[in-house]
């Protein structure tokens, strides 16, 4: 979400209107953040200005992330404690991003690593920002090019709610078919156990996509090729709003992520009777300034120490010079 523009109170008057708490419905009460108090920056002063949004880990060693204006995208690696944009292979500023045909300022907000390439969740083309228009980009990490055009992409906005142009899709994350499967997850389509096979030319997982405007999580079976999709469940998030979504791997739970339209507050999915349901919500850590935080990832299992593995959070609004600060959480469910 593009702060100078951000329609907080026109959303969250319009949500509780015509969506009376379906995102916050049954959510479990706050508790204490599980991870440690101790929150960080993990940035160096003034390197990205405001706006960065979107973060996903690819391996402990490379984290993405999306500026959604002007759209582009960081491949970040460690600096000491910190993380910094890589210096090699024309990642140094970062890559503008464009649609496939070329064309465009994507807003992008949200952003996952996945098998197939990585994947921005966009609200609108910043060229033309009055204008909903909800796509799931797809770009090549592996380009070499200085600035990269979407390989596929995925117009969602029929299939979603009509909100304003900058409370549309603000998070993505991807999880895998393995797990799902294992989990005993319901396909809302065909009100059956979730088959993998009947949506061919899908990939390995499905995309969960988080709607700004009403904390609305949907998941989709997008086809590799570009252009089809399929919506294959629909899931209140415990919030009113969402600005990250990020499946842990260890946990086998999503987490959905708010800002400070909430208080920084987050919340737990996990699959019970063959639907993500929202097990637990939790207050931000106690070091953690109410801050713009559209981002949020998790570290790889691998990373694990002390039972304890790295988060991270982005700022949008890049408060004191700074867009990322890093927590902890525990590595497991039960803390």
């Amino acid at each position: 979400m593009r702060v100078h523009s951000r329609p907080v109170l026109v959303a969250l008057s319009v949500l509780a209107v015509s969506l009376p708490a379906m995102a916050a419905a049954a959510a479990p009460p706050n508790g204490k953040w599980p991870g440690g108090p101790e929150v960080s920056t993990a940035d160096n002063a003034n390197v990205f200005g405001g706006n960065l949004s979107g973060l996903s880990f690819q391996s402990p060693g490379v984290l993405w992330a999306v500026k959604n204006g002007p759209g582009t995208l960081y491949r970040l690696v460690p600096d000491g404690a910190n993380w910094r944009p890589d210096p090699s292979g024309g990642w140094a500023a970062g890559k503008a991003l464009h649609y496939r045909n070329g064309k465009g300022d994507p807003d992008a907000e949200g952003v996952t690593a996945t098998p197939d390439g990585i994947f921005a969740a966009t609200e609108r083309d910043g060229d033309n920002d009055k204008v909903s228009l909800a796509k799931i980009l797809r770009f090549d990490p592996a380009s070499t090019a200085s600035s990269l055009n979407a390989t596929a992409e995925w117009d969602l906005t029929a299939d979603l709610p009509k909100v304003a142009a900058n409370s549309g899709p603000e998070a993505i994350t991807w999880v895998p078919d393995s797990v799902l499967t294992a989990r005993g997850f319901q396909d809302e389509r065909t009100k059956a156990p979730y088959r993998p096979d009947s949506y061919p030319g899908h990939g390995t997982g499905l995309y969960l996509v988080g709607l700004e405007n009403n904390g609305v999580i949907y998941a989709y079976a997008l086809n590799q090729s570009g252009g089809g999709y399929t919506r294959v469940a629909t899931i209140p998030s415990g919030l009113p709003a969402i600005m990250g979504l990020e499946f842990e791997a260890d946990t086998g739970r999503v987490w959905a992520t708010c800002d400070n339209t909430c208080k920084g507050r987050s919340a737990t999915l996990e699959v019970r009777g063959g639907k993500f349901t929202a097990t637990a919500t939790y207050d931000r850590p106690t070091q953690l300034a109410n801050l713009n935080n559209e981002g949020f990832a998790i570290a790889p299992p691998s990373t694990c120490a002390g039972g304890r593995k790295s988060v991270v959070w982005a700022d949008d609004g890049n408060t004191g010079g700074h867009a990322l600060r890093r927590g902890t959480l525990p590595c497991t469910a039960g803390g």
